[in-house]
């Protein structure tokens, strides 16, 4: 073996370990991402909740309701750390699963997810004299229907990436399922529950936190799994 090429080999190995130094020490962060922003979204509904008891339901209104009225403020502040939370983990998905072909579409989409809560609190839900929330752009609610549209999505296309990966695979049919329910979910919320007609418009709050329930759920999952590949990769070998 010549000289040139055991230096060219040794050098492989040093950036292989480099590489792997520096995804084990940004990825628990991303990771902890994943996991902190649903929970600190629901923690700061939850508190909003209690402290507006008889002026918000949050079994008849949306959790962008909450930007309309008095406070409105700390759920735009809300929307905007969970969206640079999801981002940082959607990112950390990208640098923890198997590359593949158009493998960057699934982290995209999710980054692009929370891009679109930072623009629901940039495009917010607003109350009239009258006391009645209405969206003054006409912007939150199409930006909100591409956003829950693409939560689905993302999980859907994530899932073949992660099929293709060992450290994944048992997770790949989790998100699929996610993926396909969340769709499932889109649809029958826009013919059942968002007109005002709707027979469970009633119940569009609850609805909503339902489809947050699968959402947070799956996105907790995989953030964990991300934490444990972090933890792994930087395991001398």
């Amino acid at each position: 073996m010549s000289t040139q090429r055991i230096v060219a080999e040794g050098s492989g190995h040093a950036a292989g370990d480099g590489t792997r130094h520096r995804l084990a020490t940004r990825m628990p962060v991303l990771a902890a991402a994943g996991i902190v922003g649903p929970m600190l979204f629901t923690a700061a509904i939850v508190t909003q909740e209690l402290f507006r008891r008889g002026e918000y339901s949050p079994t008849a209104e949306p959790v962008s309701a909450l930007e309309a009225g008095p406070g409105g403020w700390v759920q735009q502040a809300n929307f905007v750390v969970f969206g640079l939370l999801t981002i940082a983990y959607a990112i950390g998905l990208h640098l923890g699963v198997r590359p593949s072909r158009a493998g960057v579409a699934g982290p995209a989409i999710m980054a692009w997810i929370g891009v679109g809560l930072v623009l629901a609190a940039v495009f917010p839900l607003r109350e009239d004299a009258a006391g009645n929330t209405y969206d003054p752009t006409g912007l939150h609610m199409v930006n909100g229907m591409i956003l829950f549209l693409g939560i689905g999505i993302g999980f859907t296309v994530i899932s073949r990436r992660l099929a293709r990966d060992p450290a994944w695979r048992g997770l790949a049919g989790y998100a699929l399922a996610t993926g396909i329910a969340l769709v499932v979910l889109f649809v029958a919320f826009g013919a059942l529950v968002a007109p005002d007609a709707a027979p469970l418009h009633r119940w569009a709050g609850l609805a909503q936190r339902a489809v947050l329930a699968v959402w947070f759920s799956c996105t907790i999952v995989l953030a964990r799994r991300l934490l444990h590949v972090a933890r792994t990769a930087g395991t001398p070998r």
